[in-house]
């Protein structure tokens, strides 16, 4: 079977451009890259050049549970502040009678 009638390995519905001289599958044009004058699928051009994912370090790992640590902190920091604000409103603001007696208080320090 020749080059015209394969589909992409990793899109079927893609005719393929290339053969992968390293492993011999098929791809599309968006599935290969050129190294050193020849067409590699990405899985051949990694094993190729040495690079594999590296693992995360346990200091990154570290780094990011102390961020998170400190935002949620900081986080609940502001909620407690917000409830503690909310506490130091007087009763009488929540039952509408502030107000009220407010604008008496007003009116009586008039002369």
């Amino acid at each position: 079977m020749d080059l015209s009638q394969q589909k992409c390995r990793r899109h079927a519905g893609r005719e393929a451009a290339v053969r992968c001289p390293s492993c011999g599958y098929f791809y599309c044009r968006e599935c290969v890259t050129e190294h050193e004058d020849r067409l590699l699928c990405s899985d051949c051009l990694a094993r190729l050049t040495g690079k594999t994912r590296t693992q995360p370090h346990l200091l990154r790992w570290l780094l990011r549970g102390s961020l998170a640590f400190v935002g949620f902190f900081l986080l609940w920091l502001s909620f407690y502040q917000f409830g503690r604000l909310l506490l130091s409103i007087p009763s009488k603001f929540h039952e509408g009678t502030f107000w009220t007696d407010t604008v008496l208080d007003l009116q009586q320090d008039k002369p």
